[in-house]
């Protein structure tokens, strides 16, 4: 019988004799390094990150996947591996790895076995009922990102193009393929809650829908007149949670005979008359509430509000709960079109950019350690930071604190200009850095939000290169933490 390393290599010549691109052979020399097929429990992405789960970690090789080509990090949490490849890589090395996790002498009984025994691991482990509560809410809205992306660059087109006067028959056209996916956003809410706990999402669908149907003006909650879209996505993710737990009771209590009638109606009907007489209104309460909060907390804290909010913004990235905050972002820009905290939490992508230029000056002769800033450098600066989180400011300790700090004092800049008066926000969430350029807007116009965002990312960069060249690494330090000078 073979050696599992020689079995598992094996496997990865196999895999890279059938993929014919670099995504394949990516995937097909990660896999040995993980443990080989049997030992992948699950495979999956967000915008910059492998996410693997295993059923055995001491077979995982961890210096050869960080040492890997094309690898910019490896993070191991309570639940999985997660390997930093950086967007676009991501996406296309995922699914390689997933064929290969499906090959021949791996039954799905087995893995569901095994998954199962994981969960309960992790979960007697070390995962807080909180911190798990956190990672469902962003997984309801973390699919919804891209639609955000091209919808929102879809509408600053055509606000470009009514602007300047240009092709006037075209923006009619724009702004209705920009707006379709936001006036039905509480309907893919409602559908990825009910997927994401456990209930049917069509009906999670179902039940949201009521939120954007013009017949709810002839409802009335609490002596006011409802109107459509009223509590947006945070009643919608409430009428569908509270459609998952009906359906749950349901499928308990309804007789057998009787469950493909009943469950369905009641799921839709109870759900909906509680949204109705009762959800909506709540949560446009909230909704109104959370954008009063963002506009009073930048009116009055101004600078020191953005001091702390661009310098806090790197570790909640670091731990992953970064994406808690979609919620509060998709209710900012559907109650006020944009939302103003993502371009200061923004700056914390140009801190960690200034902190990996100055580490590249200053370690000159660590050629590893320059070598992976040269490749997730461009990602930074299109505000994709995980990159040069994992691969060199957290690993070397010190230029992530001032990394922190170049993210703080760009913040604090744009802080201080919503408290004189020049409201600078995005219009969709996902992109940052240069990346966020196509997506801004202002109650002054684009040209000023503009200026306001570049200025913030310009001391972002400058504070960062500056506190990371004087105080964030010596070439002792460097050199420890990145191999040396290299080949």
């Amino acid at each position: 019988m073979p050696a599992p390393d020689d079995r598992n290599d094996s496997e990865a010549r196999e895999a890279r004799e059938d993929g014919d691109d670099k995504y394949g052979a990516t995937a097909a020399a990660l896999l040995p390094l993980l443990g080989g097929s049997a030992n992948l429990l699950s495979v999956t992405n967000c915008m910059t990150r492998l996410r693997v789960e295993v059923r055995d970690r001491s077979l995982v090789r961890g210096g050869a996947l960080r040492a890997l080509p094309g690898v910019l990090g490896v993070v191991e949490d309570a639940q999985a591996y997660q390997v930093v490849l950086g967007p676009g890589a991501v996406a296309r090395v995922a699914p390689a790895l997933e064929r290969l996790t499906a090959a021949p002498g791996v039954s799905a009984e087995a893995l569901a076995e095994r998954g199962a025994e994981l969960k309960e691991e992790r979960r007697a482990r070390n995962a807080t009922p909180f911190k798990l509560f956190l990672r469902r809410i962003a997984h309801i809205f973390v699919p919804l990102i891209p639609a955000l992306i091209g919808c929102g660059i879809i509408a600053g087109a055509a606000g470009l193009l009514a602007n300047l006067h240009w092709l006037p028959s075209l923006v009619p056209a724009l702004t209705a393929i920009a707006s379709g996916f936001m006036s039905l956003i509480a309907v893919f809410v409602g559908y990825q809650t009910a997927k994401e706990f456990g209930g049917t999402p069509i009906l999670g669908g179902a039940v949201a829908a009521v939120i954007v149907h013009p017949g709810v003006t002839h409802v009335d909650a609490f002596g006011q007149q409802l109107s459509p879209g009223q509590g947006g996505v945070l009643g919608a993710l409430a009428a569908a949670l509270l459609a998952v737990y009906v359906e749950r009771a349901c499928r308990r209590l309804v007789p057998e005979a009787l469950d493909v009638l009943l469950t369905p109606f009641l799921t839709v009907l109870l759900p909906g008359l509680v949204t109705l007489y009762g959800l909506m209104f709540v949560a446009g309460e909230v909704s109104t509430a959370i954008g009063r909060w963002a506009d009073w907390l930048l009116s009055h804290g101004g600078a020191g509000a953005g001091f702390v909010l661009g310098g806090l913004f790197l570790p909640l990235v670091m731990l992953g709960l970064h994406q808690a905050l979609i919620p509060i972002h998709t209710t900012l820009i559907t109650e006020q079109g944009y939302t103003v905290l993502l371009p200061i939490l923004a700056m914390a992508g140009a801190g960690q950019v200034g902190a990996a230029l100055a580490v590249y000056v200053r370690l000159a002769r660590n050629l590893s350690v320059r070598r992976i800033i040269r490749s997730a450098l461009p990602a930074g600066v299109l505000g994709i930071g995980e990159p040069l989180i994992y691969g060199v400011s957290l690993p070397l300790g010190r230029p992530f604190v001032t990394a922190c700090v170049g993210g703080a004092f760009g913040g604090g800049l744009v802080g201080l200009a919503h408290q004189l008066g020049a409201k600078c926000g995005a219009t969709a969430i996902g992109p940052s850095g240069w990346a966020l350029f196509p997506l801004l807007k202002g109650n002054h116009g684009l040209t000023e939000a503009v200026a306001v965002y570049g200025a913030g990312l310009l001391v972002g960069y400058v504070v960062g290169f500056a506190a990371t060249y004087f105080f964030g690494v010596s070439e002792e330090v460097g050199a420890e933490a990145g191999g040396g000078a290299g080949p």
